[in-house]
């Protein structure tokens, strides 16, 4: 099913994700330098300390905004990266015509020289009013329910894991909670996709649209 607002995602892997705006704006959520980014990229949104490496590269090689939480926005300067945006969760600001917001989340990372493991999500809202809700890696929460009464995201994507990130039952209550409608699971194995999609049926959830995508593919 089309997303037909001018807005296209790609799943690069993971939980890195390339979303463009419909003014032609390309953000990509969590860099990593196992799912290498393509060369539209306009900005960069950090979702954890995990991988600051790629993200220091890309943001020099080309000269990119970054964004990220107060802490690693700091040591991001300090790396060398011209133009930071600070932020913390709860906060929104505009990035290139977007309006994007981050949103709290529960994983533990490593970190380089210390730095806090604060973990996050992020709600991108384009200039037409759609909404996509990035979980980052997360396990499940609560407030997922206030995400979605607050957001209402258009389109939810969503970790989907094993020892590292919720299980597809947990997921399903993700999407309960979120009042998402349709999702798409970032999962490394399409078994993880198709479980997402059992459990959902068996909360009564079965309207809600589940969107699997291969790395590298897009949906607009």
């Amino acid at each position: 099913m089309p997303l037909a607002r001018d807005v296209s995602i790609t799943w690069l892997g993971g939980t890195t994700v390339l979303v463009r705006s419909p003014t032609g704006r390309s953000l990509l959520l969590d860099p990593a330098a196992e799912h290498p980014a393509p060369e539209a990229v306009d900005a960069l949104l950090v979702c954890h300390a995990g991988a600051l490496e790629e993200t220091v590269r890309l943001a020099r090689a080309r000269s990119l905004p970054v964004v990220a939480v107060a802490p690693i926005a700091r040591w991001l300067e300090k790396q060398g990266v011209a133009s930071v945006l600070s932020m913390n969760v709860g906060g929104s600001c505009d990035v290139l015509g977007v309006r994007v917001t981050m949103i709290h989340a529960e994983h533990a990372t490593a970190a380089p020289d210390s730095l806090p493991t604060t973990t996050c999500g992020w709600l991108v809202t384009f200039g037409n009013g759609f909404r996509i809700y990035h979980s980052g890696p997360t396990g499940l929460f609560g407030d997922m329910a206030l995400v979605g009464e607050v957001y209402r995201p258009d389109l939810v994507l969503l970790a989907v894991g094993e020892a590292d990130l919720m299980s597809p039952l947990e997921a399903a209550h993700a999407v309960r909670l979120l009042r998402a409608k349709r999702v798409v699971p970032m999962a490394a194995r399409a078994a993880l996709g198709r479980a997402l999609r059992a459990h959902l049926d068996e909360l009564g959830l079965e309207k809600v649209s589940v969107v699997d995508l291969a790395p590298g593919q897009a949906l607009s």
